[in-house]
């Protein structure tokens, strides 16, 4: 059986890898449409990007009307403003806002309706030259065919997929993320592990994608404590970026399982910051598994060192669920009700959250099937 497997055009990480990527970003086009948010905005990383830009001689207009998690609104801000400009690339930089941001822009620049009639269908076409920069280690934005975009109308998160969404260019500096707030370090730190662990147990997983998920996860834990406990901790924060690339790749070719799917139901509904969703979840969406998936749990708890093999499947994959609920508690990971959501408020919504996230097609990639009944007494767990 051969295996398709997609990554970036080209990918640039490490020091300077800004600098690195002038020649790449220069021959991108003549003016660059940049979708950041506010406080990004005045960082020295957009700083540096719009110095290397002037200094190629390439026009640019600044976006930065990307708060909070996108929405259909805000892409379609963007789009006319696009539009207005005369660009004819863009470049995202930031969080995973930004970067799905300027995804969904670049391909509605192009494609015709609305971006809600888009939902989940495979996007084709040729979108303008892309070039994303995370300045947070978690999403994998930069390395993936996805972009989740908030339907308020409906209360949802969209999915929008497709190989034309795959940057042109990826950079990748850790010293970008050097501004990030701790609670930020956290969420996004547990959004790139929930990555790597739901490639690594989807029936969509392979190979290549397996040894990418093992790195990205063994980096996850020797790291991200390190990390969060010091912002300026430069070698945690370069092992970070580093595994939050290895995990998007992953799921660009792997997808994800149940986590995401029951998370941005749980977002949509409470707005919930992504990786935080997702961190609140996954003990307990593992857990659920945990018959289906020993072994390859078990394979987890020996690369990250709390397992030797000697114990059996069972006992070591209790261990890495163990090491987990560890790492939640050393990064203060909230309970709902720690987070201010209501049992009345989520009991009345977890109905649409279960039927919401079987939608998403997400839980069915999972090794161990699963159906709506599974996700509600999930939810339910979570109390």
């Amino acid at each position: 059986m051969a295996y398709k497997f997609t990554m970036p055009g080209k990918v640039f990480i490490g020091p300077d890898a800004l600098g690195d990527s002038e020649a790449a970003i220069r021959s991108m086009g003549k003016k660059a449409f940049i979708v950041t948010g506010k406080h990004v905005s005045g960082t020295d990383a957009v700083r540096r990007l719009t110095d290397i830009l002037s200094g190629c001689g390439i026009g640019w207009t600044l976006f930065n009307y990307i708060t909070g998690e996108p929405t259909v609104r805000m892409i379609e801000a963007g789009v006319a403003r696009y539009r207005e400009t005369g660009c004819d690339f863009v470049i995202g930089i930031g969080g995973g806002s930004p970067l799905d941001s300027a995804k969904a822009i670049a391909a509605m620049s192009v494609l015709e309706g609305r971006i809600t009639d888009y939902t989940e269908k495979e996007i084709e076409g040729v979108l303008p030259p892309m070039a994303l920069i995370p300045t947070t280690a978690g999403t994998g934005s930069e390395a993936t065919r996805y972009a989740v975009i908030t339907d308020t109308g409906r209360n949802i998160k969209m999915l929008l997929k497709g190989d034309a969404l795959l940057p042109d260019v990826a950079v990748i500096d850790a010293r970008f993320t050097l501004t990030a707030p701790q609670w930020v370090t956290a969420a996004a730190g547990m959004d790139a592990l929930t990555h790597a662990v739901e490639a690594y147990i989807s029936r969509k997983a392979n190979p290549i994608t397996d040894m990418f998920a093992l790195s990205a996860i063994k980096r996850i834990f020797a790291h991200l404590p390190g990390a969060f406990d010091d912002r300026c901790n430069i070698k945690a924060r370069e092992e970070m970026a580093m595994a939050a690339f290895e995990a998007g790749v992953c799921i660009n070719n792997a997808s994800v399982t149940l986590v995401h799917g029951m998370s941005r139901p749980l977002g949509a509904q409470f707005h919930v910051p992504h990786g935080l969703a997702n961190a609140m979840l996954i003990r307990e969406c593992l857990s659920y598994v945990l018959d289906g998936c020993s072994e390859r749990f078990a394979n987890i708890a020996r690369a990250i060192g709390v397992a030797d093999g000697r114990s059996g499947f069972r006992k070591d994959a209790e261990a890495f669920l163990e090491k987990l609920s560890e790492l939640c508690r050393h990064l203060r990971i909230p309970s709902l009700k720690e987070y201010g959501i209501s049992r009345d408020a989520f009991d009345r919504a977890k109905d649409k959250m279960a039927q919401d996230a079987m939608a998403s097609g997400s839980p069915s990639n999972a090794i161990v099937e699963v159906d709506r009944e599974d996700l509600l007494k999930i939810y339910d767990r979570l109390w």
